[in-house]
């Protein structure tokens, strides 16, 4: 089975669970992945993020029940996963531009979202730097915080925990326990329920608070080079990573943690590297 059968096996399942909360749980199992890389992979693939798709086809949804079906506000909303409806109003103005009574009305102007369906077209028309590495355990040595489940919301978590890190001195305490050269990693653990972030370095020291450790298994590592202006050249090669390179590389995501790996402190110019973890693709 192609990639995007199987994608759109998963955006099938999205569809039938719409209304609940959690629905892209269902839809990364499809999908054979966490819903950590099933967010991200569809908002590479979308260009838009999971929970404002979701909230689309939801109002759209909301909008023919409204009309066609004439059910009341109050019912609608509970249906669609809003509490008040006060919170359902507000959602659905965003979309709609109206409020869910003035929808009823003969004659409202209306948007509709329609369910998206995936073709992937491997670009390939630029080169990509890369390894596959076989790495022992990693002893990781860092300050963590907690990440959310919607991954869109970390894009001001993560860029104010290193900031945070920075002003307060963990930063500098951090690496002064560095050897010369050896990198800074920023660490994603999505791993089961509970994600957190990591200002990191690969060191087998103690660890005393603030910091603590952990380590990695045995894994394999697909290895990215990468330079540019932070954090867009980073968030470039991540989307042709995943979009460009893994489908047609023999391997498959491995569902571990994602590590980002700084070589130089410019945000101007940084040089990194991007790992994620990989096995081989089951035929």
């Amino acid at each position: 089975m192609y990639a995007w059968e199987i994608w759109n096996q998963a955006l099938d399942v999205l569809e039938q669970n719409i209304a609940n909360g959690k629905s892209w749980e269902g839809a990364a199992r499809t999908a054979c992945c966490s819903t950590y890389h099933f967010q991200r992979m569809f908002s590479y693939l979308a260009g838009l993020p999971l929970s404002e798709y979701i909230r689309r086809r939801k109002m759209t949804l909301a909008a023919f029940d409204l009309l066609e079906k004439g059910e009341r506000v109050i019912d609608v909303a509970l249906k669609y996963g809003y509490q008040s409806p006060t919170a359902f109003t507000r959602a659905f103005q965003s979309v709609h531009g109206i409020s869910p009574s003035e929808a009823k009305q003969t004659g409202a102007i209306l948007k509709a979202f329609p369910p998206i369906r995936f073709q992937i077209t491997i670009q390939g028309v630029f080169p990509m730097n890369y390894r596959i590495e076989q790495k022992p355990e990693l002893h990781i040595l860092g300050i963590d915080t907690p990440l959310q489940q919607i991954i869109e919301q970390n894009f001001q978590t993560i860029p104010q925990f290193w900031k945070t890190v920075s002003q307060n001195g963990f930063l500098s305490t951090l690496l002064s326990q560095k050897a010369t050269n050896q990198p800074v990693l920023g660490i994603s653990d999505c791993r089961g329920e509970n994600w957190r972030y990591w200002i990191g370095i690969f060191s087998e020291q103690d660890a005393a608070p603030p910091m603590s450790s952990f380590t990695l298994p045995p894994t394999t590592w697909a290895v990215f080079d990468g330079q540019g202006a932070m954090p867009e050249a980073i968030q470039a090669l991540e989307k042709r990573i995943f979009t460009e390179w893994l489908p047609s590389s023999g391997y498959q995501y491995g569902n571990g943690v994602d590590i980002e790996v700084y070589h130089n402190a410019d945000p101007a110019n940084a040089i990194f590297e991007v790992w994620i973890p990989v096995v081989p693709k089951q035929p």
